[in-house]
C-alpha cells in the first residue's frame, strides 16, 4: 500500500528507544528523512545507525525537550539539514514515579506536566511556521490510555496525558483549514526496555521466568487489556504511520487507542 511518505521530513522526539524508536524506524522504512532527538547519546547513536542501515537519511541530536534552547537548536539543525518539517511526532513523556496524590509535591507536578505537555507545546510551536508556509503538516501526540482511564496512582501523569488529548483536539480545530492534521495515539502498557526491565526484576523476585511474570502482571495490574498481553512498540508505530500518511487525509482531532481493548468506555 502506497502511503505517500517518501521524502517527507519526519521529526520524532524521544526517538532513540521504546515507542519513539519504533516510530522512527517505521517512518524511515516508508522513505521519510528522519530527525530524532533524545537525551541519551548511546541509544541515540544506536538508533541512528539502525535507521541508516535502511538507507534512510537521519539527523540525530542529543537534546532535552524540557529545555527551550535545546528545542530551538534541534529545529534549527533540522531546517539546516532538511529545509522543512512535514511530520512531527511528540513522543517525549514519562511518569516520574508511582505515588499517591498526597505524596506528590508541586515540583513533582511541574516536572511531569513539563515533560509530557510542555515538550509537545514547544516542539509544535517551533514546527508550525514551516507547516503553515507549505500548507501541509501532520502532527501526532503520543498520549496514553491513562488520559481517559486514570490509575489511582500517578494522578499527575494521568492529568498530563488528559491535557495532551485536549491540546490535540484544540490544535486540530485551529489549524485544520491549513491542511495541518493533528491527532493523538494512546497506548496501553507497551513492552519497551523500561517495562522489560521491570518484568525481569519481578521475575527474579518471584523466582519465575519473564513470560510468567508478564502473565502475573497482566492479571494483577492490567486485567482490562482483553488481548491479555502488553503491546509492542511497532504496533504503536503502525498507528502513527497510518495517521501521518496519505491514507488518513480526512482524520484530524482523533485519538487512536492502541490499548488491546483496555479502555472500557465508548468515549474517545
Amino acid at each position: 500500500m502506497e502511503l505517500g511518505l517518501k521524502d517527507k521530513v519526519a521529526v520524532v522526539t524521544g526517538g532513540s528507544r521504546g515507542i519513539g524508536r519504533g516510530v522512527a524506524l517505521a517512518l524511515a522504512k516508508e522513505g521519510c528523512r528522519v530527525a530524532i532527538a533524545a537525551r541519551g547519546k548511546d541509544d541515540l547513536r544506536r538508533t541512528s545507525e539502525e535507521i541508516r542501515s535502511s538507507n534512510a537519511e537521519v539527523l540525530a541530536l542529543s537534546a532535552d525537550m524540557t529545555e527551550p534552547e535545546d528545542v530551538r537548536h534541534f529545529v534549527d539543525e533540522i531546517i539546516t539539514n532538511f529545509r522543512t518539517i512535514h511530520i512531527l511526532v511528540n513522543n517525549v513523556g514519562g511518569i516520574g514515579g508511582f505515588s499517591p496524590f498526597e505524596e506528590l509535591t508541586d515540583d513533582d507536578w511541574s516536572k511531569v506536566i513539563d515533560l509530557n505537555v510542555m515538550s509537545a507545546v514547544r516542539m509544535t510551536r517551533a514546527a508550525l511556521p514551516y507547516m503553515r508556509r507549505q500548507k501541509f503538516g501532520r502532527i501526532v501526540n503520543i498520549a496514553s490510555e491513562s488520559g481517559i482511564q486514570p490509575d489511582p496512582l500517578m494522578p499527575h501523569y494521568n492529568s498530563a496525558k488528559a491535557a495532551v488529548l485536549n491540546l490535540t483536539k484544540s490544535l486540530s480545530k485551529a489549524y485544520g483549514r491549513e491542511n495541518i492534521l493533528i491527532n493523538a495515539v494512546s497506548p496501553a502498557t507497551i513492552r519497551t526496555k523500561l517495562v522489560e526491565g521491570l518484568l525481569e526484576k519481578e521475575a527474579r523476585k518471584r523466582g519465575i521466568n519473564v513470560e510468567e511474570a508478564v502473565a502475573v502482571f497482566m492479571k494483577e495490574f492490567r486485567p482490562g487489556i482483553v488481548l491479555e498481553r502488553p503491546g509492542l512498540p511497532e504496533e504503536v508505530a503502525a498507528a502513527v504511520v497510518f495517521l501521518v500518511s496519505g491514507r488518513a487525509s480526512f482524520i484530524t482531532g482523533a485519538n487512536l487507542r492502541v490499548d488491546g481493548g483496555s479502555v472500557q468506555s465508548i468515549s474517545c
